[in-house]
């Protein structure tokens, strides 16, 4: 890859507390600008179909804890979308709140010269469950997206419930060609707990900011994600 080109992409990762932060969605898209928005902890049968200049990619529909992803049409055009689960982990089993972990859309961006990614909203087993459940999610996902993508750019936001030893997860994702970036201050800092609960990983992808915003109804903090597709390497 070479260097970036086009308008950096613009993208929100938000973690909803159960849909408690649906009518949040609205004003963060038109304050920052957004081109998708990547949702985790949704009520996906009360979710609206526009918010407002974007449009419904796709939300999983057996979860009691969905996914969902927004995108600006002018910007992005859809190809279609995959919802998966990933490995089971021990919550999972018991409470069963989440059947499918990783929606994943691909689009081609129409402002830079049609280049294709793939845009997904992930979100981890709980604490209760190790770091190696999570690291084993991580990898799956990651793996499915690359074969589905043939190669083409990715990037990953979500809540990864990866706030400890995150740097050991840099580095192992380093090793299969993927960037971990995280935002300027901590995603989550309600309770006992505080940490970046909440990041992007990338393939292919120049990150340019991840920043933590503000808002209220959520025990998570929304996170912008801005980056670029990398340009082709000359042959």
């Amino acid at each position: 890859m070479g260097q970036p080109t086009g308008r950096a992409l613009r993208a929100i990762s938000y973690n909803l507390h159960e849909g408690r932060a649906t009518a949040e969605l609205a004003e963060l898209a038109e304050v920052h600008d957004v081109d998708a928005l990547c949702l985790q902890e949704c009520d996906t049968l009360r979710l609206p179909e526009t918010v407002g200049p974007l449009v419904l990619a796709g939300a999983t529909q057996r979860n009691r804890l969905g996914l969902a992803l927004y995108y600006r049409p002018d910007r992005l055009r859809a190809h279609g979308h995959e919802l998966r689960p990933l490995r089971r982990s021990m919550h999972d089993r018991f409470l069963s709140p989440a059947h499918e972990r990783l929606l994943a859309v691909r689009f081609e961006d129409l402002h830079d010269d049609g280049a294709l990614l793939t845009l997904a909203s992930i979100h981890t087993a709980p604490l209760s469950a190790t770091n190696a459940m999570r690291r084993h999610q991580i990898t799956e996902a990651l793996g499915a997206i690359r074969a589905a993508a043939h190669g083409t750019a990715a990037l990953v936001v979500g809540d990864f419930n990866y706030p400890w030893f995150a740097s050991s997860l840099a580095r192992r994702l380093s090793e299969q060609g993927f960037e971990v970036s995280h935002s300027d201050l901590p995603t989550y800092v309600r309770r006992r707990f505080r940490g970046h609960f909440d990041f992007a990983i990338s393939e292919g992808m120049h990150i340019e900011r991840v920043k933590t915003l503000q808002q209220a109804g959520s025990d998570h903090l929304p996170v912008l994600v801005e980056a670029r597709v990398k340009a082709p390497v000359p042959a």
